[in-house]
């Protein structure tokens, strides 16, 4: 009985092929927003979650100042000093390594190539941190931090601008007035999903850096890694504590210091891209409902058309059921082949933004499911009402119709 009314459907649909794709139009064009946006959006959200994961494991910022407030103001505090570093070391239990860091915009010059960029001044422990692996070379030796020798470690971008596809091994690259020698070349991480080079800097020891650039002692942050088996959030709080206690910051009083927790920083993030993901899927959603009214107006539109037809039916025995059956499979069938059409083109939209963007391809076999399953309700839904009123004609005066 199902696979007969099924037949009978599909031969209607091919009777009308033009009118049939038209009306499948709305769903196909549904079903594949739907899919599109959410694929976008998943990749979207796993993009964002790779670039935190890539700013380092378990990591913790520690900066001088409460951070950015009202109108884009950046509140002044004293900066930290090497004591500090050696504090968080001695004081703080699950701590996997520490790292003071401070920066300087400079000019990289080699030959006659000169490339505006930064130099941060820090530790081996920096790329530990990080989880930043080097494609040449060597890191700083303790000798070269202790004594603050004029060595640098070039990330991709500076090493490609200055020196091509040349060793920069062993080479000299001035920056300002120091002559520095490349010991090492960092792998390149490429840009991140804030839109930021994550490879335009150069690498050498704080000391250097404090000595013969800044002239200062000060360090501008301090990167903190936590051992997989401690909480973020636990170490978290013993630094707020350490540096309350060392700063003399009286109960009641605002810190002059913020301790940012990178796992609560990609946990906001995901949070607000897959709330804009499912925005975006709700709004998609609306045209699925807008196919499902043309569903509806070519049923019944196909109901008037085949009067006469559904009178015989009725007058040689078929019941109201059969009548019913046939005209909501009819509408279920368009609905479907409307969703089989869309997920395609929903998941070729997907793949295309996705390169477009930049971003991971995320196929998330649910939301096809869902998206199918809504499809055939729609189906179902628009085409209860024109199914019932074909099941309900009456006979006599459907077979008077012209």
């Amino acid at each position: 009985m199902i696979w007969n009314a099924i037949h009978l459907a599909l031969r209607a649909i091919e009777r009308n092929v033009l009118r049939s794709s038209l009306t499948t139009l709305g769903i196909v064009i549904g079903v594949a927003a739907v899919i599109a946006m959410v694929t976008l959006g998943s990749g979207a959200t796993a993009k964002v979650q790779a670039d935190i994961s890539g700013l380092g494991t378990n990591m913790l910022q520690v900066h001088p100042g409460q951070g950015m407030r009202g109108g884009g103001t950046r509140s002044a505090a004293p900066m930290f000093k090497l004591s500090d570093v050696d504090a968080i070391s001695t004081q703080i239990s699950g701590i996997r390594a520490v790292a003071p860091y401070s920066t300087q915009a400079t000019q990289a010059i080699y030959g006659n190539i000169n490339w505006s960029t930064v130099v941060i001044g820090t530790t081996n422990d920096y790329l530990v941190i990080r989880d930043w692996p080097l494609a040449s070379g060597r890191q700083f030796s303790p000798g070269e931090q202790r004594a603050g020798s004029s060595v640098c470690v070039l990330g991709n971008t500076v090493y490609e601008t200055l020196f091509g596809h040349q060793d920069p091994l062993d080479q000299y690259v001035r920056l300002q007035s120091i002559s520095c020698r490349v010991i090492g070349l960092l792998t390149a991480k490429g840009q991140s999903s804030f839109g930021t080079d994550q490879d335009d800097f150069v690498l050498m020891p704080l000391r250097a850096l404090q000595r013969r650039l800044a002239g200062t002692t000060d360090i501008n942050g301090i990167l903190v890694s936590a051992r997989d088996d401690v909480s973020t959030a636990k170490v978290k709080a013993d630094l707020e504590r350490l540096f309350r206690e060392r700063r003399h910051i009286t109960k009641g009083k605002d810190d002059d210091f913020h301790v940012m927790n990178m796992q609560e920083l990609v946990s906001t993030l995901t949070s607000t891209t897959r709330v804009l993901t499912m925005l975006l899927g709700a709004v998609a959603a609306i045209s699925l409902l807008v196919g499902g009214i043309g569903i509806m107006n070519i049923m019944l539109v196909s109901v008037t058309e085949r009067t006469r037809e559904i009178g015989i039916r009725l007058a040689v025995g078929a019941l109201e059921r059969d009548v019913l059956t046939q005209f909501l499979i009819e509408a279920v069938v368009l609905a479907s082949l409307g969703g089989l059409f869309g997920i395609v083109a929903g998941l070729s939209a997907g793949a295309i933004g996705a390169h477009a963007l930049g971003v991971p391809f995320v196929f998330r076999p649910g939301i096809v499911l869902v998206a199918f399953a809504f499809s055939a309700a729609v189906g179902i839904l628009f085409g209860f009402f024109p199914a019932r009123r074909a099941a309900r004609l009456n006979p006599i005066e459907a077979l008077r119709h012209e």
